[in-house]
């Protein structure tokens, strides 16, 4: 008995399973990873490390090196690859194929924890490494602008409030900050007056370090309360810092500001993010490999009214580079060619059959066959 022929004989299963089989495409149709590339990704792990102020050299020397050494004992690293600039360390590791991205992820990790002793002590924010797929670019940047607040409190908004709850959204891999402005207090020492007062940069250094310090002395005991000493407390503005005292200059105290030049400023100016000619900070989210495009924009775009009732009036924040529209647009064409072969292969069928109950049969079969491919394609059979 031939598969038509039980088809025929069974019409009560040969519905059923057809709806099973529509069913079934339906739901495998809501779950198609949607991308505007075909997904290509191997097992690349990426470790970031900063210094503020060092030069490239001494990146490549105190960083990268001892870092390298210990990676280049993990097991199944084909390429390690460094890039070194101002203050700042990018290292690239790119694993064998076969390497499990996970495992190698739980590798890198000690070894970053071996080599932190082997690193400069000037280093207070340890080397950081996160999974990387390095031809997938940002699906959408969200950039914020504000005329009246400053990019340092639009900073801020943007790494402790957006950027941790994009994370959260499922689909999304990372969330990136460019253009990043954190505050900082910059003291731009003068060489003329070093001489006079018989000063080096060392000098300035150690004052600077001894008054931010925030280290607890101990602790007062009482019968009723228990409080904690502190050295002092933290500097916050350009004037606490000018007020330090460097040293003592015949029984005269000497002052930061009397030796630098003491400023408000952000603690990289070498970076800049415009929208429009505006400054700005953006906002790049990646999704994650397997992941579908669109519903990843959709989940952001939902979140963005919310942001809206939290941030300051002043704030906008804009949609730019959402890659998820060409997708959309390639969906839809693929919907109505697919529509309209449907439709020209039963008038083709009609007009050589000249029969309207022999062209129903092919009219139904051929969208459910269509339908029930969908669920080959998910599960990549």
């Amino acid at each position: 008995m031939t598969l038509s022929e039980l088809c025929i004989r069974r019409p009560v299963m040969t519905v059923l399973l057809s709806v099973v089989t529509v069913v079934a495409g339906a739901i495998a149709y809501t779950r198609i990873p949607v991308a505007a590339l075909p997904s290509f990704n191997t097992p690349v792990i990426s470790v970031s490390a900063s210094l503020p102020g060092a030069s490239p050299e001494n990146m490549a020397s105190s960083v990268a090196l001892p870092l390298e050494k210990e990676f280049s004992t993990i097991d199944g690293i084909s390429v390690i690859s460094s890039v070194n600039s101002l203050g700042s360390t990018n290292i690239t590791l790119e694993f064998n194929n076969d390497r499990d991205i996970d495992k190698a992820a739980v590798d890198v990790q000690a070894a970053l924890l071996r080599a932190q002793r082997r690193l400069p002590i000037e280093m207070t924010v340890p080397p950081s490494y996160r999974k990387v797929n390095p031809a997938d670019a940002p699906v959408l940047i969200v950039a914020m602008t504000s005329p009246s607040m400053d990019l340092s409190e639009l900073n801020d908004y943007a790494e402790n409030l957006i950027s941790p709850t994009l994370s959260t959204i499922d689909g999304v891999a990372q969330v990136n900050v460019f253009g990043i402005k954190r505050y900082a207090i910059r003291v731009q020492a003068r060489p003329d007056a070093l001489a006079v007062n018989n000063l080096t940069m060392e000098d300035l250094s150690i004052a600077i370090n001894k008054a931010n310090s925030n280290t607890p002395l101990g602790v007062l005991e009482g019968p009723r309360q228990l409080l904690t000493i502190y050295a002092n407390k933290q500097l916050v503005t350009a004037q606490d810092f000018a007020n330090v005292i460097v040293a003592q200059k015949n029984g005269l105290p000497i002052y930061l500001r009397d030796v630098a030049e003491v400023i408000e400023s952000y603690e990289n100016v070498r970076t800049l993010a415009t929208t429009n000619g505006e400054r700005s900070i953006a906002i790049a989210i990646q999704r994650q490999p397997n992941a579908n495009t669109v519903k990843v924009v959709d989940a952001v775009k939902a979140m963005i009214p919310q942001f809206e009732k939290q941030l300051p009036g002043s704030i906008k924040l804009t949609l730019i580079n959402d890659r998820s529209n060409s997708i959309r647009e390639a969906i839809h064409d693929v919907n109505f060619t697919l529509g309209l072969t449907v439709a020209l292969v039963v008038l083709v069928i009609f007009l050589f059959l000249k029969h309207i109950s022999a062209t129903v049969i092919p009219s139904l079969s051929l969208p459910i066959s269509l339908i029930g491919l969908l669920l080959a394609l998910l599960y990549g059979l």
